[in-house]
């Protein structure tokens, strides 16, 4: 199984692996030795497109005989057999809305002669399934864990195909999740990590107002082990104050909170479809961090987005150094086909684009650095997440897996382990200290 791109893709993936291992299958790490390979594809931008493809194309140029290769997730969902035309060798498709289906998938694949792929995209899964069975909808990442709450999406931002891949919202029972947030308490896990396509907007399809808020009040009631709770993936508009008065009140639920905001201009913002009242960001965000003692803010910029002036990215670039954000990711604007935006084309030539991100990003790391160095002198607990050659690496509440920074410890210590570190030194992107 190889998956690329988000979190919520390895999510996919490992329900995936759960299935078919329930069914006799056994995991292999080495493609050659596999009779089944499956690759879950991203298909959000171009840069992840060709990743997937690139990734399909080595895997089927080696493919031995009776090997079967199949390719999953969003590139499949989106794209259907225009896959199967660029890249020969590929047997079989599923795609994100049907990924439960897939022991059937490969029954078919393995027990039927066919002469063409098989392709299963039926055209009534119109959204995620929810006939998930008893598949755990988690991603176990060392002594932290990945919660998948919800999948699909109801907000149709002008650039994003999401929508059209997953389909709209589709929020999971609160008793399931609950139930496997305390199966991976059970196992020992630190943190658990709140995934969907808009984390702040579960409940909504069931009937329920601050759902999330509701899903925290009963996690933290039945996981009171799990050191960490982490949110990901809010949305603008949707941090309310019961939100961001359980996130002040509790300590299981880290003070840390990844709201991407795409663009601080309001004319940026409507034409890409997203909330553009700067006045509500400036107010909630300054309404968070009076409240949330020590809150982590990570954001993420779309640079270059069709008729982005010099002078609307100019106020991107002076609201990065009013808010001082202590994470941001930035990405250039990627033309996608059937989305809203594709009749704006993509006007804004590469190198604009390539010289916008890499402003932004130098004084993102001014910022990071500035923040990262407030810390020195201070004590964090750190999450260890890896050790040798006498220095450990591990993560304090302020980072993210995969995405943020790292804690470098001195000394060799125990992977899962949480420790009380004094911060000695201060990085662009990481910190390093010493157990105190």
């Amino acid at each position: 199984m190889v998956s690329l791109g988000c979190d919520k893709n390895t999510v996919d993936a490992d329900s995936m692996s759960q299935l078919l291992i329930n069914s006799g299958y056994e995991p292999v790490a080495e493609p050659r030795k596999a009779r089944i390979i499956i690759v879950n594809t991203c298909g959000f931008i171009g840069s992840s497109k060709e990743e997937s493809y690139n990734a399909l194309e080595k895997l089927a140029a080696k493919k031995k005989s009776g090997q079967i290769l199949v390719a999953a997730g969003c590139l499949a969902q989106r794209y259907g057999q225009d896959v199967l035309y660029r890249v020969h060798g590929i047997d079989g498709l599923v795609g994100t809305r049907r990924w439960m289906d897939i022991v059937d998938v490969i029954d078919k694949l393995t027990n039927e002669k066919k002469s063409i792929p098989y392709c299963h995209l039926p055209d009534t899964a119109a959204t995620v399934g929810t006939d998930e069975g008893n598949t755990i909808r988690v991603s176990v990442q060392g002594a932290s864990a990945y919660l998948k709450i919800a999948d699909g999406c109801r907000c149709f931002c002008a650039y994003c195909i999401i929508p059209k891949i997953k389909g709209p919202l589709v929020s999971r029972p609160m008793d399931k999740i609950l139930t496997e947030a305390r199966l991976l308490q059970d196992e020992g896990i630190r943190e658990i990590i709140l995934i969907a396509q808009n984390t702040t907007d579960y409940g909504y399809d069931l009937g329920m107002k601050n759902g999330l808020v509701t899903l925290l009040k009963q996690m933290t009631v039945s996981v009171p082990d799990v050191n960490w709770i982490r949110i990901l993936y809010a949305y603008p508009g949707y941090v309310t104050d019961e939100l961001i008065e359980i996130m002040a009140t509790n300590k299981q639920i880290v003070p840390y909170l990844d709201l991407p905001l795409q663009h601080a201009h309001p004319a940026v913002l409507k034409r890409m479809h997203r909330p553009a009242n700067i006045d509500w960001i400036y107010r909630t965000l300054g309404k968070m961090r009076r409240t949330i003692p020590g809150l982590a803010l990570r954001t993420t910029f779309i640079v270059g987005y069709p008729g982005e002036s010099e002078a609307e990215f100019q106020t991107l670039l002076d609201f990065v150094e009013e808010i001082r954000f202590d994470k941001l990711g930035a990405f250039k604007y990627s033309f996608e086909e059937g989305t809203p935006a594709e009749p704006l084309g993509d006007p804004v030539a590469d190198e604009v684009k390539e010289d916008r991100l890499m402003r932004l990003m130098e004084k993102q790391q001014q910022i990071s650095l500035e923040r990262n160095r407030s810390f020195i002198g201070r004590n964090l607990d750190v999450l260890i997440e890896g050790t040798g050659k006498d220095i450990s690496i591990g993560r304090s509440y302020r980072d993210a897996p995969k995405i943020d920074g790292l804690v470098l410890v001195k000394g060799e210590l125990t992977s899962g382990e949480m420790v009380s570190v004094h911060i000695d030194k201060a990085m662009v992107y990481d910190i390093g200290g010493a157990v105190d």
